[in-house]
């Protein structure tokens, strides 16, 4: 399956880039646990920071941070087959999760609950 990671990136660090780099490694980590489950992760931020950058934005919260980062996963959502929700407060992460509810993707709160795959590495 391709699982969407859904976890604070921005949240709850006042837009400190220390912490959302701290965020960043914590759905870095669950990717590789998805991997290691024989699924293929996705983070929306692997997309949406390089087109970020590219498209001009300054801070996060500006104008293109805003029209680039949560569109992307919205996207990427119409492409994946689960949505894995790792712990923290995340406005953006509740919409994905809701938003793969509406369309009847499993979502998954602990790596537990997700079924081994065929690439099973571990």
């Amino acid at each position: 399956m391709l699982i969407l990671i859904a976890g604070p990136y921005r949240g709850g660090t006042q837009d400190d880039p220390g912490l959302m780099q701290e965020n960043l490694a914590r759905l870095e980590a669950a990717a590789l646990t998805v991997w290691e489950l024989g699924h293929l992760p996705m983070i929306g931020e692997w997309l949406a920071l390089p087109l970020m950058r590219l498209a001009g934005s300054r801070l996060p919260g500006d104008e293109v941070w805003e029209s680039i980062q949560y569109p992307v996963a919205h996207h990427l959502l119409e492409k994946c087959d689960a949505v894995y929700r790792i712990e923290g407060a995340s406005k953006g992460a509740d919409q994905d999760v809701a938003l793969a509810k509406q369309r009847g993707l499993p979502v998954y709160y602990r790596h537990e609950d997700i079924p081994v795959g065929a690439g099973h590495v571990r």
